[in-house]
């Protein structure tokens, strides 16, 4: 039994098992490290909310808007998602919108930015309104969509 240690696989056994992982592997590159410091701080949202100035039939009016948090932004999304019983997902637009003004919009000349309140204005403020609110998706899911139906 010389050559094998006792209740284990022999030293030839164990290196070719090793040589098994090698195979087909390419090298991977080295990336430099960059000379330049990752600044997280660019990246944060600022807390510091923005006055714009909004324009319906002729008339103008100031409303005060917070930005969105990635995760916030990503949380409204998951609500407007529904998903059915086939794994399959729907987006609810009405939801996204609403829940996006309702949390971006502080101060306007109606108030508190409500569910009541949106309910209850006509399509004309509305689509003002939605000027505001970050697109749901990137444009490129819209192209692949199209793309879909084409083909």
């Amino acid at each position: 039994m010389a050559g094998k240690r006792k209740g284990g696989p022999s030293i030839a056994m164990a290196e070719a098992e090793d040589n098994v992982f090698d195979e087909g592997v390419e090298d991977i590159p080295q990336v430099e490290p960059s000379t330049k410091e990752f600044d997280f701080t660019k990246y944060r949202v600022a807390n510091k909310t923005e006055t714009k100035t909004l324009e319906l039939d002729g008339a103008y009016f100031n409303v005060t808007v917070k930005p969105l948090s990635w995760s916030r932004r990503n949380q409204i999304l998951s609500k407007a998602m529904a998903w059915d019983a086939d794994g399959g997902t729907k987006f609810n637009g009405d939801v996204y919108v609403r829940e996006c003004l309702k949390e971006m919009v502080i101060d306007a000349p109606w108030g508190k930015t409500s569910e009541l309140f949106l309910i209850s204005i006509d399509e004309r403020l509305g689509g003002v309104l939605e000027t505001l609110v970050p697109q749901a998706f990137g444009s490129d899911a819209i192209e692949e969509v199209d793309t879909l139906k084409d083909g």
